[in-house]
């Protein structure tokens, strides 16, 4: 999709209307939002090709680079068809295999459960939005911002900063964009995954269905049609050759290879865990006295804490849910809510150890896809974190304060979700300035 041209073409095609500041910013976040499906595929893709438009904007590369930053990882969390829920159902499931009460639970149901009680993920690109359409910044932003408004986008450091172009990311030279070859691979995924996820499942409702299905095998159906249908496209189009499609593919691949390598070492050390017994050791030591209310609240941090040391979502959610989903339910056995009188406890467990992997990687200097973000925007490293990081720590505490807290103890999610909104609406236009030149 991306070497066809298909991707740069929507992304050209819905930033080229963009003509004021604030225009480019929500244009630049409205992309973040139609590339769900893989967090390293956004920040390339809208960094590299929305560039040339904020800059042209006067928007501050560190603003680029905190849109495309903070809108990859929670889009991709949290829709439905993304690389993320694959991975992340996979943990889940194996978490619950080793609970002989929930064995026979779907993990894809316990994911469709969850994500009410992803508040960071949502809260995160809800705060974008609002940054984004009122023009408004505080902290070290508003000051990148007044830089940028008088003609100088990039920080003093970015000159020498090298640039992600990505052959496998990039479209050919000298060939049509046409938006349509991207939408059309992604309608046949999303549709092929729904057939394949109502075939492969039984039942009469939508969630009989949901619970009895495959999702792992619907997602790997899906993406093969997802594939299949790009190829055919390109190649019926003369756009690649059958070799240069191959290479296309292979090239994605390629790209996924560090994350391959963290990915197998942190499933080393999540086996190497579930060897020494350390869920049922936690379990042992820590039932009796947790408060099952804030299970939730302290996933959450301890997800941030290795996420923010690690630098790594993925190999923080390998290594913690294991122990999480375990641990959560004997705390809820000890206080007689294994049942479903208790089960937003698991939900919200298991939202919170994604949802705080988010959070601590967008903190984190050495979080792999907040590099990739200063890389891809053209954004001096440093500078990105220092002015993300007072937007991200606002966010988290108000996610943990206004919705992961008063959730352990049963208040509705989506109440929550609306006063954590309003929190972060009056923090914006109670401290945030509107960048000006002069």
């Amino acid at each position: 999709i991306t070497r066809n041209g298909g991707m740069a073409s929507i992304v050209r095609t819905i930033v080229s209307r963009a003509k004021t500041a604030v225009g480019g910013q929500v244009a630049v976040w409205l992309m973040g939002l139609m590339i769900f499906f893989d967090d390293y595929s956004n920040t390339l893709v809208v960094g590299n090709t929305a560039r040339s438009l904020t800059d042209h904007l006067k928007v501050s590369r560190e603003k680029l680079a905190y849109i495309v930053d903070s809108t990859a990882a929670p889009v991709a969390c949290i829709a439905l068809i993304t690389t993320w829920i694959g991975y992340q159902i996979g943990l889940v499931d194996q978490a619950l295999g080793s609970i002989p009460e929930l064995s026979d639970v779907q993990a894809f149901s316990v994911f469709i459960h969850s994500i009410p009680y992803s508040f960071y993920p949502i809260l995160a690109i809800s705060f974008v939005l609002m940054i984004s359409a009122s023009g408004l910044d505080f902290g070290p932003m508003y000051k990148a911002e007044v830089r940028a408004r008088n003609g100088s986008v990039k920080p003093e450091t970015a000159e020498a900063l090298p640039s992600i172009h990505g052959d496998e990311l990039e479209p050919k030279d000298n060939i049509p964009l046409r938006a349509v070859n991207a939408f059309i691979p992604i309608i046949a995924l999303i549709v092929a995954l729904l057939v394949s996820l109502v075939v492969l499942g039984e039942g009469n409702t939508v969630i009989e269905i949901l619970e009895s299905t495959s999702p792992f095998q619907a997602m790997m159906y899906s993406s093969f049609v997802g594939v299949l249908v790009a190829a055919t496209m390109t190649i019926g189009q003369r756009i690649l050759s059958v070799h240069e499609t191959v290479d296309a593919w292979y090239g994605g691949l390629r790209a996924t290879l560090f994350g391959m390598i963290i990915l197998v070492l942190a499933w080393s050390l999540s086996d190497l865990t579930t060897a020494l017994n350390t869920a049922q050791y936690l379990v042992t030591l820590l039932a009796d006295s947790l408060p099952v209310a804030l299970i939730p609240g302290i996933v959450f941090i301890l997800a941030a804490i290795t996420a923010f040391t690690t630098g790594t979502s993925w190999g923080t959610m390998a290594i913690l849910m294991p122990l999480i989903i375990p641990l959560s339910w004997a705390v809820m056995g000890v206080n007689g809510i294994a049942d479903p009188s208790g089960m937003h406890i698991l939900y919200s467990s298991v939202a919170c150890c994604l949802g705080g992997a988010v959070w601590g990687d967008h903190c984190s200097p050495i979080s792999d896809t907040t590099v990739l973000s200063s890389v891809a925007s053209g954004c001096d490293h440093i500078e990105h974190v220092r002015t993300q990081l007072p937007y991200a720590l606002l966010v988290g505490i108000v996610g943990l304060t206004l919705g992961t807290i008063p959730g352990g103890f049963g208040f509705s999610p989506w109440i929550s979700i609306v006063a954590g909104l309003v929190v972060l609406a009056f923090v914006l236009k109670t401290f945030g300035r509107r960048a000006t030149a002069g």
